[in-house]
């Protein structure tokens, strides 16, 4: 194994060994609180331009497969764990986490204190690090900062977003047509739809509302996906454009989308919510709901003046809100991934209500 440092913005260095191929990678670094679910959260798109912390201490023990993909590639830039196991061992594997990462040259790191990572992240907030062997060359370390910015700011949505139309389709007789703005949807959602008798029509992020109306759907799922949300302007208009011509459900990424385009405003957490055992509570049920979390934004309360904007749920970890709903017309989104299953099931009453508005 190749030995590396991981270097902060802030200049604190941790020794480590990288067991893949490639060894270097600069991006945001944030922590994931979940036990399994590895091969899930690396081709999950949101986790574009982010190296991802597992907190659980081992990881790799059950490997790889072809089925359990979000994606058809991995979008984080690399993992770190405490200790990689190297021989998996699940009927199900066909590979190893380190042949996984290799065939698409991501990083893989072990050896390090990922306890002691967890609390820079929390004190310092989530950060860009620098992962690489040549760790003795100043220079180089302060290049590959410079020349990768902050996620603020960054539509990274377009770069994850499908480039054509493409259908998805039914299980079993189809019943309706939902639209799905791909801002980086993981498939799971789509399955989740196709479940419930609807083919899904996924469409670019850019799409303008006439292109979307021309396919005759019935709804419209605006999905996950990575970056700053203030920034796509594109996804924010077709918003507005929709709202009370078609239901709207959005996830993650577009329930931000969902409030800028109803007139709110978002920040960046310090440090996220990632993990799979995050509790959300109902407001019209007074349930709690055991939810799977994958983002860096979040709706801003303070902004919601407007009395036809209800918030539905909200995060009973530190009270940011989870979920919104407009009075008047079918628009509600949830910050969290109902299409997950860490509950395992608390949160797929979701997609029931969507698709019971059409």
């Amino acid at each position: 194994m190749t030995k590396i440092q991981l270097i902060f913005e802030n200049g604190r260095r941790f020794d480590a060994r990288c067991f893949t191929k490639n060894t270097e990678c600069c991006a945001e670094l944030v922590f994931n609180t979940a036990m399994t679910g590895y091969q899930e959260i690396l081709t999950d798109p949101s986790y574009k331009s982010q190296i991802v912390l597992m907190t659980y201490p081992l990881i790799g023990n059950y490997g790889a497969n072809a089925e359990d993909r979000e994606s058809n590639q991995i979008f984080a830039s690399g993992i770190i764990v405490k200790s990689y196991c190297d021989r998996p061992s699940n009927w199900r594997s066909d590979q190893s986490l380190k042949e996984f990462l290799d065939l698409e040259n991501a990083v893989g790191i072990e050896g390090v204190d990922t306890r002691s990572l967890t609390r820079c992240i929390r004190e310092s907030g989530a950060q860009n690090i620098v992962i690489t062997s040549r760790f003795e060359d100043a220079d180089y370390v302060k290049q590959l900062f410079a020349s990768t910015p902050s996620l603020e700011g960054q539509n990274l949505a377009k770069q994850v977003s499908t480039k054509s139309i493409y259908r998805w389709p039914v299980e079993g007789a189809s019943k309706y047509k939902v639209a799905v703005l791909d801002c980086g949807v993981k498939q799971n959602i789509l399955n989740s739809l196709a479940r419930r008798g609807c083919e899904s029509i996924v469409f670019p992020v850019n799409t303008p509302l006439q292109e979307i109306l021309s396919h005759d759907v019935d709804g419209l799922l605006l999905s996950n996906g990575p970056g700053d949300p203030a920034v796509v302007e594109d996804a924010i208009q077709l918003v507005k454009d929709a709202l009370g011509k078609l239901p709207i459900f959005g996830i993650c990424l577009g329930h931000q989308i969902l409030g800028l385009a109803l007139g709110l405003k978002t920040y960046k957490l310090k440090f996220g919510h990632h993990g799979a055992n995050h509790p959300i509570k109902n407001l019209k049920t007074a349930r709690i709901e055991v939810t799977s979390q994958n983002h860096g934004f979040c709706i801003d309360p303070q902004t919601i003046i407007d009395d036809q904007v209800e918030v539905t749920h909200v995060n009973l970890n530190d009270g940011t809100i989870a979920g919104i709903r407009h009075k008047e017309v079918v628009a509600f989104s949830v910050q969290y991934h109902p299409e997950a299953s860490p509950g395992p099931h608390d949160s797929q009453y979701l997609f029931d209500e969507f698709v019971a508005t059409f």
